[in-house]
């Protein structure tokens, strides 16, 4: 694995081909034992620096492979399907760094951090949750506090995944100590800049290589640190549509590895009665309908977003409410679809599939994505839809 991710050092990369590799060879092999023990999936996301996968989406000019969106969704849900934490941790660090991308490469600050994202595959987690905010990620109660080029913040949040192993943190606030819940900034603190203490543990259903704990963080830094676009604009523009394209990718490749676990056991029982069609067949052909469904779905989002983004006319369509509502239903409808599909294929392995210790088990699958409705809550995202057709003419 480590040769073939050093021997491609110049040109254009097959990142596909590379997260597949590293998904069968590392990720797989440690899957069941991230989740047994709730520990980060160590070894994948080293083979994942190792591979420079981490500034895949950094553009060439500062030192990364420049990838599309399309290439980070492929990405997400190869790995989605050999181990979710590994998975999850992929996509929530290149969700902040789209967000970087989009919204900091203009910056000289942000330029040159890009650039050591990019030598020296440095992780970043999110810090958008806070005790105190019901789960809205559009509000705040701490604040930037600045003190002439510096600024100071402490920031109780209720889960942070992966803080402990990230390098860096993006992070949510107040934009001063006078303004509004809901205006908010974005701002990004390095390791030496903030000091993290851990609440709690975790110990969860699924996910649980995310080690998604909550805790304090205190910092100081650099007002050039905080991104100037407006959080709200970054959230509508980037940040939601991405984290909803990239976790439901993610959450296809769990619901492939549950049907094709399926499969495996309906051509088992297949080879015992030759000439036959096991009754399990048919419902192995609806499921795998559903899962066709599932990725066309975010197939035709990932289209739309990509070239309403790449057209500087249409920018503001994204903050519009037909946009918001469409990709809202991408993230509640493909939350649901995983459950549904895995739940399907534990029905036609039967026993095999429940059993933990049988190579059909779906029961990791199953646990990993029933978090999708939790984050974020759907009930929160119908509410949000919910107000928005009580306006939206078009439906």
């Amino acid at each position: 694995m480590a040769q073939a991710a050093e021997s491609v050092t110049s040109g254009p990369r097959d990142l596909r081909t590379l997260a597949e590799e590293i998904a069968r060879e590392v990720a797989a092999r440690h899957a069941d034992s991230v989740d047994r023990e709730a520990r980060f999936p160590s070894e994948a996301i080293a083979a994942l620096k190792q591979a420079r996968l981490l500034s895949a989406h950094v553009p060439a000019s500062l030192g990364g492979d420049g990838c599309s969106l399309q290439e980070l969704i492929e990405m997400c849900e190869v790995l989605g399907e050999h181990c979710a934490s590994t998975a999850m941790v992929f996509a929530m660090h290149q969700i902040e760094v789209v967000c970087l991308v989009q919204h900091g490469a203009a910056s000289p600050w942000f330029q040159g951090y890009l650039r050591r994202v990019a030598a020296s595959q440095r992780l970043i987690a999110s810090v958008t949750s806070e005790v105190g905010v019901g789960g809205s990620m559009r509000t705040s109660i701490c604040a930037v506090e600045r003190q002439h080029e510096r600024f100071r913040l402490t920031k109780d949040a209720t889960t942070i995944s992966y803080g402990v192993q990230a390098d860096d943190l993006l992070i949510t606030a107040r934009a001063a100590g006078d303004s509004a819940p809901g205006d908010q900034a974005l701002l990004l603190l390095q390791k030496e800049d903030y000091q993290l203490k851990r609440l709690g543990t975790w110990d969860a259903l699924g996910m649980r290589g995310t080690c998604s704990a909550g805790g304090t963080v205190e910092g100081v830094a650099s007002v050039e640190q905080i991104l100037s676009t407006p959080f709200a604009d970054i959230a509508a523009q980037t940040m939601v549509p991405v984290s909803h394209l990239l976790w439901s990718a993610l959450w296809s490749g769990i619901a492939a590895s549950a049907v094709g676990r399926a499969a495996a056991w309906v051509r088992g029982e297949a080879r015992k009665a030759p000439g036959t069609t096991p009754p399990a067949a048919l419902r192995l052909a609806e499921v795998h309908a559903e899962l066709q469904s599932m990725r066309a779905s975010v197939a035709a989002m990932a289209s739309e977003y990509q070239t309403i983004r790449a057209d500087p006319r249409r920018t503001s369509e994204l903050s519009g409410m037909g946009f918001a509502l469409r990709v809202n239903n991408l993230k509640v409808n493909a939350s649901r679809a995983v459950t549904r599909i895995v739940e399907a294929a534990l029905q036609i392995c039967g026993i095999h599939g429940y059993k933990n210790d049988s190579p059909f088990s779906v029961g990791r699958q199953l646990r990993d994505a029933l978090s999708a409705s939790l984050m974020v809550a759907n009930d929160r995202i119908y509410a949000a839809n919910a107000a928005v057709l009580l306006v939206q003419k078009e439906i």
